[in-house]
C-alpha cells in the first residue's frame, strides 16, 4: 500500500470538514474490513482516510418517540445482532446477521460502511428496504434523510456526496407485519449469496393485504420487485396457486446478472424459487395453517 494520511476527528462537524466533494482519494473509515481489502489489492489507493471511530455520536441504539428504531451508523454489527432493543424490534435483522460473513469481519464491520459499500452481495440492505426503513446522512449543509431503497445507485454505487456521513440508520415499527430474509449461496451458509431475497407482509390470516419484497445478489443493486408485491396482494398464502404467481412473477421482473456466483439465467430460477420460500416461512411464522 501506498502512504496515506489518517484522521481521527472526535466530532462529526470535524469529519465533514475533513472530507473533499471533489477528491475521490479522500475517504471516511468506519470499519474498514471492506476498504482495507480494496485497498491491499490497489483497487484504491487514498491520500486521506478520515477515521469515524472517535465519534461517539454515532454508535447509540435507541427507540425513538414514533416507535422507530435508530441505530448509529458506526455500530458494529455484532453489536446489533445482540442488541435487546433491535431484537424486539425487527427479530429478522439478528435473523440475517447471524450468516452475515464470519463474527471477525461482524465484530469490526459497522452498519453504515455496510450500506455506503454498496456491493450488491450485502445483507442487511434488503431487509432494511423490506423494512422500509432510512438513513440519516450529515453533510456541510445540514442533515437529510434517504429510503434505503433509493440510496444504491448501481453496481458498488450510492447517491451520497464525497462530503456526507450516513449517521443513523432508522428502522419503523414492524407493527404486525411478518419479515423474511433468506439467502442462497453457493458453499457454506455464511458465503456470498448468489440470491438474497427479504419480504416483509401485513396479513390478515393467509391473506396478504400489502407486500415487499426486495432481491439482491442476483442484481446490479438491491431492488424491489413491484410486479411480483403487485401479484402477492389480495392473495392467500394458503393457495399453491398463488404462491407459484408470485414467484413467477418475480422470476419475469428481476433483472439478474452473471457473475462468479451464478449466470443470470441460473438466477432467475433462484428468484422464482426463492421467494416463493420466502413467504412461505412469512406464512409459517404468522401461524397461518396450510
Amino acid at each position: 500500500m501506498i502512504p496515506f494520511e489518517l484522521e481521527e476527528p472526535a466530532t462529526l462537524k470535524q469529519a465533514i470538514r475533513l472530507l473533499d466533494p471533489d477528491d475521490a482519494s479522500v475517504r471516511p473509515i468506519a470499519g474498514g474490513t471492506a476498504l482495507m481489502l480494496m485497498m491491499k489489492a490497489g483497487v484504491f489507493r487514498p491520500a486521506r482516510l478520515v477515521s469515524l471511530r472517535a465519534i461517539k455520536e454515532l454508535s447509540a441504539i435507541e427507540t425513538q418517540p414514533d416507535g422507530a428504531l435508530r441505530i448509529g451508523a458506526m455500530t458494529p454489527l455484532s453489536v446489533l445482532d445482540r442488541d435487546p432493543l433491535a431484537r424486539a424490534h425487527a427479530p429478522v435483522i439478528a435473523q440475517t446477521l447471524r450468516t452475515l460473513s464470519n463474527v471477525r469481519v461482524r465484530n469490526v464491520a459497522t452498519v453504515g460502511g455496510h450500506l455506503a459499500h454498496a456491493d450488491p452481495h450485502m445483507d442487511l440492505p434488503p431487509v432494511l428496504i423490506a423494512l422500509g426503513a432510512h438513513i440519516v446522512v450529515a453533510g456541510p449543509a445540514g442533515e437529510r434523510t434517504i429510503a434505503v431503497e433509493d440510496l444504491f445507485a448501481g453496481y458498488f454505487e450510492t447517491v451520497l456526496r464525497r462530503d456526507e456521513l450516513i449517521t443513523a440508520v432508522v428502522v419503523p415499527a414492524l407493527g404486525g407485519r411478518r419479515a423474511v430474509y433468506l439467502k442462497c449461496t453457493t458453499r457454506a451458509v455464511h458465503d456470498w449469496p448468489a440470491l438474497g431475497v427479504a419480504v416483509a407482509l401485513d396479513l390478515d390470516g393467509a391473506a396478504v393485504r400489502d407486500a415487499r419484497i426486495v432481491i439482491s445478489a442476483a442484481t446490479e443493486k438491491p431492488v424491489r420487485l413491484a410486479g411480483a408485491e403487485a401479484a402477492a396482494r389480495g392473495g392467500a398464502l394458503d393457495d399453491d396457486a398463488v404462491l407459484r404467481r408470485v414467484g413467477d412473477a418475480a422470476a419475469d421482473e428481476a433483472q439478474t446478472i452473471t457473475d462468479g456466483q451464478g449466470s443470470a439465467a441460473y438466477k432467475r430460477q433462484l428468484v422464482r424459487i426463492y421467494v416463493r420460500r420466502a413467504l412461505m416461512a412469512a406464512r409459517d411464522r404468522a401461524g397461518v395453517k396450510h
